[in-house]
């Protein structure tokens, strides 16, 4: 089976979806089906190039227009498209994610071209802000002309079905998976001290829910053991650099910026705890990839998170200040109840201050320590959770790899393929009644690209496209 990937996100770029396509298509290459990917260009990285595993990658000269995404033209890179379509002779164009313009056209440009065609949704959208409104319209003529759309849990399925106003049959829940073999642990790394290290990975945006982390992390001003890094870059970060030049934690609060996803696992296995803030998420590749890595997991229970690990293995916050400063408390608590030893938070270079100003800072410490225990108390009785040990790292490692793995994920994927495949294409009157069914607006552009389609066939025939030569893989 021949397969194109088609999306705006894609390496170098760093991020969920990036991965997600980079490792189905490694995974989809060892199963013995040909994939291609699309996407834009990246400054340098333009033109055809082949990547780890033998994949193709078409990086188009396409512009981009706002946030890694090209203008949503509908018409303009029609015969780009539907020359790399005919040249890889495709079988299947899957696109991911809503975000993802150059998704939706190459999907459209598959369907005029009575290809199968199969959308994978990699996020949550609301109904009331204009933005949602926008998408959830655009997505909803796409779909209409889509063969299978596919969701990354349950919650997701459910808000792609709403939103969509897609039939229920038509859309099936696949998740993501990490790969284990990389993403290992190795306790060695951590602190040998009492230092608790709590990492955060993720876009610093507002819908990561930065403005949450950022208050958060004053609360332990006066915790001098606890030390957060912080992984990845985006709008947010100057907003988390004037919280630590505040609170004055410059050596507490370590900025990486953003890193190649190769070296994230460099990262983790140096932390104790892994923060996730989020206020939308349908899956989250990052607390999966923490958790793979050793590391216990707090994270704002929204979207589909709450389905994605046992409990034993994430513990679940409201998304709000207090709750989640309560759950990285009880992170921190379990990990004391495990043989960490705490730095005494007044200490100076190790050593108490005598006198009236030490018997000061004792009566300061034990309101400090009062403070915290009760707050874990509160935390411990509204999420009704006991506090047990953590689970050895490596324990942690094996738990992932039996509930998610790319071998799994690919093997679901065909299934769909071969599904969609067994199917009729849809006539062009159909797809047409699709169109105004779900969005009258975008006929006219459809229209377009459907003249034009015809233009192209009447000027180059897709019997006078050149077929691609396929490289020949090495055995692994």
């Amino acid at each position: 089976m021949r397969i194109c990937m088609a999306s705006d996100f894609f390496y170098p770029s760093i991020g969920g979806v990036e991965e997600h396509v980079y490792n189905l298509s490694q995974m989809l290459l060892r199963l013995g089906h040909k994939v291609v990917v699309l996407t834009h260009s990246y400054g340098d990285c333009n033109g055809i190039r082949y990547v780890t595993g033998g994949l193709k990658v078409y990086y188009l000269p396409i512009k981009v227009c706002y946030n890694q995404c090209i203008l949503p033209t509908a018409v303009c890179n029609v015969p780009m498209l539907r020359a790399v379509l005919l040249r890889e002779r495709v079988d299947v164009v899957h696109g991911h994610s809503a975000f993802s313009a150059l998704a939706h056209e190459a999907l459209m440009v598959g369907s005029l071209l009575g290809l199968k065609t199969v959308f994978t949704d990699h996020s949550l959208f609301g109904f009331a802000d204009l933005s949602a409104a926008l998408t959830n319209n655009l997505l909803e003529v796409n779909l209409g002309m889509v063969n299978h759309a596919i969701c990354v849990s349950h919650i997701g399925k459910e808000n792609t079905v709403l939103r969509a106003k897609v039939a229920k049959h038509r859309v099936s829940v696949i998740p993501n998976a990490v790969d284990t073999a990389l993403f290992t642990p190795d306790p060695y790394k951590r602190p040998g001290n009492d230092r608790i290290n709590i990492v955060v990975a993720s876009r610093l945006v507002y819908r990561k829910g930065i403005d949450l982390l950022a208050g958060v992390i004053p609360r332990f001003k006066n915790n001098p053991n606890v030390h957060f890094i912080i992984v990845g870059d985006g709008p947010k970060r100057d907003l988390l650099e004037e919280i630590r030049e505040k609170t004055n934690m410059q050596d507490r609060v370590e900025m990486v910026g953003a890193v190649e996803h190769a070296k994230v696992r460099d990262i983790l296995v140096r932390g104790h705890i892994f923060v996730n803030t989020s206020l939308t998420e349908a899956y989250c590749m990052a607390i999966v990839e923490a958790a793979s890595c050793g590391l216990q997991v707090v994270s704002t229970s929204v979207g589909g998170i709450p389905e994605v690990l046992p409990q034993s293995l994430i513990l679940l916050a409201e998304p709000d200040i207090d709750s989640i400063y309560s759950g990285i408390l009880v992170a921190i608590e379990r990990h004391r109840k495990s043989g960490f030893k705490t730095v005494n938070p007044n200490a100076a270079n190790g050593h108490l201050a005598s006198g009236d100003n030490g018997r000061g800072k004792r009566r300061h410490r034990r309101k400090v320590e009062s403070d915290e225990s009760q707050s874990i108390e509160d935390s411990l009785e509204a999420q009704n959770i006991h506090l047990k040990p953590i689970l050895c790292p490596y324990r942690c490692n094996e738990m992932v790899e039996t509930l998610y793995n790319w071998e799994d994920v690919a093997l679901r994927t065909v299934k769909v393929y071969n599904r969609v495949i067994q199917e009729r294409s849809f006539t062009t009157s159909e797809l047409v009644v699709a169109v105004w069914q779900h969005g009258s607006w975008f006929l006219v552009f459809f229209v377009v690209a459907h003249f034009l389609m015809g233009l192209l066939e009447f000027w180059r025939p897709r019997s006078r496209v050149e077929p691609a030569r396929d490289m020949q893989r090495l055995p692994s």
